[in-house]
């Protein structure tokens, strides 16, 4: 993806040569953390497409996840009103946090979030296809396993139904979205389109008198 760079031209750094900038997956829309650049991270965030920041503690230029793996592709760069606040839209390869949660703020996960998150996984599993994994064993296995999966799922969700404890249907729904989501990833359908979908659905039954 070429990263749009008429931001180094409007950025205004404070007076120690910084900006802050605030880190937001891509897919789920969450804030990963905030750190700070001087010109010389953005640029290489601009060259290399993925996070370089500046550690005020250090005084150094550091690249995140060069240790640990961790790094963040860059999809898109922003600046606020004021071009004085950054924001990195990025595909996390991992944790966000030095605490090694996937954010550094602590928030409770969205099922919109989780399901963008675990689709998206899911795609990486159908692409890598590591070996000992159950989403390789399925893509590996082609599409009537996967549908044979959906089924057997679809009816243990609906016997869980039937009992009193609630967290036995839970366990079963749980495992029948996972299991729609990897025939979605089979199929190429993304999340975005079934949302629109739902959205045009809803919207045609609101504006009926």
């Amino acid at each position: 993806m070429t990263l749009n760079r008429k931001i180094l031209e409007t950025v205004q750094f404070d007076s120690q040569g910084l900006v802050p900038a605030i880190v937001q997956d891509v897919r789920t829309r969450e804030v990963l953390m905030m750190a700070y650049m001087n010109r010389e991270s953005l640029e290489l965030t601009f060259e290399k497409g993925e996070t370089y920041f500046y550690s005020r503690s250090r005084q150094e230029i550091w690249h995140k996840g060069e240790t640990s793996g961790n790094l963040q592709t860059v999809h898109q760069i922003r600046s606020d009103c004021d071009f004085d606040t950054l924001l990195i839209e990025v595909t996390p390869a991992g944790p966000a946090c030095h605490k090694n949660t996937y954010s550094c703020f602590q928030v409770e996960p969205t099922i919109e979030g989780f399901l963008d998150k675990l689709y998206g996984l899911i795609e990486e599993r159908k692409e890598s296809r590591p070996e000992d994994s159950y989403t390789t064993y399925l893509f590996n296995s082609g599409l009537d396993k996967i549908l044979k999966k959906v089924g057997e799922e679809t009816a243990e969700t609906i016997i869980a139904a039937k009992n009193a404890s609630s967290s036995e249907l839970i366990a079963e729904t749980s495992d029948l979205i996972y299991h729609l989501l990897v025939l979605l990833v089979e199929r190429g359908v993304t999340l975005k389109e079934i949302t629109r979908e739902l959205d045009s659905r809803h919207a045609s039954k609101s504006g009926r008198s």
